[in-house]
């Protein structure tokens, strides 16, 4: 887990719909075969990426996610074409990379791990994505600088604030230190809303990316869906001279996108009563109670309180003297 990016709880077993409506294999294949080939076409194109024009990335990234069997259905809108503008979304599914490329280009942020992924890490370096090491708050400071520098400089940069992939019916919070790019820069707040649907019209988990799940898997799943609809909902941009601090802002684009909570993935897990316990005296007070397990002392092992709850002061050991 990440020091201040979460891990999602969601797990193919947990979320994704094994009796969901399959197509045939043969034109599963063909799909994947067609998604394969773009890719691959798009990557030789990567050195040239500032020559290519945003109509031309916007409509190849659209043929990417078609050419995967999925239906594109956007709603609101317009995206501002031109200016700095932080796109911020939920995140669910490699096809969100694409999807939101098809609204506005944008250089993504991504994890610091994928730069020394073989043959990926390459392209997503040429193709001008900003990483971010996670687990490193010291290095966050300059990664929102370099963030404001792009902004200020008139392009989009693409922002998943979750920090993770979720399934589309669990899902997180935004966290809000990307959010200051977009006051230093001064620009707008474009959020983003993804939802997967299938033929029905009921959610649908087959596009879900999450936890340990192999890229292959995940692609498989999404060629062999029948039906497979992807909504993009373009919500009101945020003005940042509306909005005081980064923990505003970022309230304010979280629940544009993520509205309320979705239910749970997965069963839930047994546990066991909890009841409330006092903080020890010794270390301070806490804004917020623990929560630990019934029927132990304190409800922490091998600390023993006193009445009060407070944790006894142990006794001073008395030093050695020296007797010559």
């Amino acid at each position: 887990m990440s020091v201040w990016l979460p891990s999602a709880p969601c797990t193919p077993r947990a979320c994704v719909d094994p009796t969901a409506s399959l197509t045939a294999v043969p034109r599963a294949v063909l799909r994947l075969t067609a998604v394969v080939a773009l890719v691959l076409g798009g990557a030789l194109l990567l050195p040239l990426a500032r020559l290519v024009p945003a109509r031309a990335v916007r409509r190849w990234s659209r043929t990417v996610v078609r050419a995967a069997g999925v239906r594109v259905r956007v709603t609101g809108g317009p995206v501002p074409t031109a200016g700095g503008l932080l796109l911020v979304a939920n995140h669910i599914s490699w096809l969100d990379i694409p999807l939101l490329a098809g609204v506005r280009p944008a250089r993504m942020l991504a994890k610091a791990e994928i730069r020394g992924w073989p043959v990926a890490g390459g392209l997503a370096a040429r193709g001008g994505v900003l990483f971010i090491d996670r687990d490193r708050l010291r290095a966050l400071p300059g990664t929102v600088a370099r963030i404001t520098d792009v902004l200020r400089s008139g392009r989009a940069v693409a922002v998943f604030p979750e920090g993770s992939s979720w399934c589309g019916r669990a899902q997180g919070h935004f966290r809000r230190a990307v959010f200051q790019a977009a006051l230093d820069a001064r620009v707008p707040v474009q959020p983003v809303r993804i939802r997967y649907l299938d033929r029905t019209g009921a959610a649908s988990t087959a596009a879900a990316f999450v936890g340990d799940d192999p890229l292959l898997a995940s692609l498989w799943r999404v060629v062999s869906a029948r039906g497979l609809v992807a909504e993009i909902e373009i919500l009101p941009a945020l003005a940042p001279g509306d909005h005081p601090d980064r923990k505003s802002l970022a309230s304010a684009a979280g629940t544009r996108v993520l509205g309320a909570p979705h239910e749970p993935c997965g069963p839930a897990e047994p546990y066991e009563p909890y009841e409330p316990y006092e903080p020890y005296g010794s270390y301070g007070s806490y804004e917020r109670r623990a929560l630990a397990p019934v029927g132990r002392s304190g409800g922490v092992p091998g600390h023993r309180l006193d009445p009060r709850g407070r944790r006894p002061r142990r006794r001073p050991r008395a030093r050695a003297t020296n007797s010559r």
